[in-house]
């Protein structure tokens, strides 16, 4: 969510998400209406004076995030976030420059106009679409997004799970590793507040990277990892060739990945929305899923500020 990614009555938040579920997951209907033009033509007429002068799309993206965003083997990113943005600038017919960007400078420096947009695994909440800290303050005018894909939550644990975590609640009076900022950040945060309750005290350990959280947990510092299902299913069947970790439980707290805009940048953020939906339509978006494994989570559509 690393994304990465709302404090609600869990009614409330269950009939957001099934809205966006349905947004998501509901393809479009033309109406068997043939296009009288090209799609892709008519979508890259309406691409911004600048970008078009620019001849390039500027991405921030965290290369830290396997297998959504990271560094290949020749240490030029790769993963399903910079396949996407590639694709998209292919449609658009610009080039697309990543700006490896540390997670929690993303929004920030999308502000600061360092780059069009950001992309990386940024979950589409509520809080980054108003600006508001994590006590509810106001500290930035907001983004939009264009939700482009459905990621849950998952705990990481070593292989064999000998502490038997199953749960959010089993994390309680254990210690727990995840990456500052993320989705998983808030989970955590009120999981803290539960376990309270009950006596039992959740200590996290947040760092900077998820790769330093998943090193938390193969150290046995840290019981659990909590991490974005994608990046939870990829380290465990990657990491020392698949000994090392393992999944448990079942997902939680589904939420879209965004590509964040600015706001007042409507013209760029729709047009991108077409893009995604161009994407999808051709067939090459659920090629580039399969590619790296995490087909489950295929919007059928782009959402505007989709996100609970």
């Amino acid at each position: 969510m690393h994304h990465r990614t709302r404090s609600r009555s869990s009614a409330v938040a269950g009939a957001a998400l099934a809205v966006t579920g349905a947004l998501l997951l509901t393809g479009c209907n033309d109406g068997g209406q043939a296009a009288a033009k090209d799609p892709v033509q008519e979508i890259r007429a309406k691409l911004p004076k600048a970008q078009r002068s620019a001849g390039a799309l500027r991405v921030g993206m965290d290369v830290n995030y396997a297998p959504v965003e990271f560094r290949g083997p020749d240490g030029k990113p790769a993963g399903l976030d910079p396949d996407i943005a590639t694709a998209l600038g292919k449609i658009l017919d610009v080039r697309v420059e990543l700006v490896d960007t540390p997670f929690d400078k993303l929004i920030p420096s999308l502000q600061s106009k360092q780059y069009d947009f950001a992309m990386s695994a940024l979950s589409d909440i509520q809080k980054r679409r108003e600006g508001l800290d994590d006590n509810g303050k106001q500290v930035g005018p907001g983004v939009d997004f264009v939700d482009y894909f459905i990621a849950g939550t998952s705990i990481v644990v070593p292989k064999g799970n000998p502490k038997g975590i199953k749960t959010l609640d089993d994390l309680c009076g254990r210690t727990v590793a995840l990456q500052q900022g993320t989705t998983q950040d808030e989970i955590i945060t009120r999981q803290v507040a539960v376990c309270a309750r009950t006596g039992r005290q959740l200590t996290p350990h947040k760092f900077d990277s998820d790769t330093k959280a998943l090193a938390e947990v193969a150290s046995g510092a840290a019981a659990a990892g909590v991490n974005d299902f994608p990046v939870a299913a990829y380290a465990a069947k990657t990491t020392d060739g698949g000994n090392r970790f393992e999944v448990t439980g079942a997902q939680s707290t589904s939420n879209p990945y965004g590509i964040a805009f600015r706001k007042g940048d409507d013209e760029l953020r729709d047009t991108l929305a077409k893009a995604v939906d161009q994407l999808i339509r051709s067939g090459e978006y659920d090629k580039i899923l399969a590619k790296w494994g995490v087909q489950a989570g295929a919007a059928q559509n782009a959402v505007v500020n989709g996100g609970i």
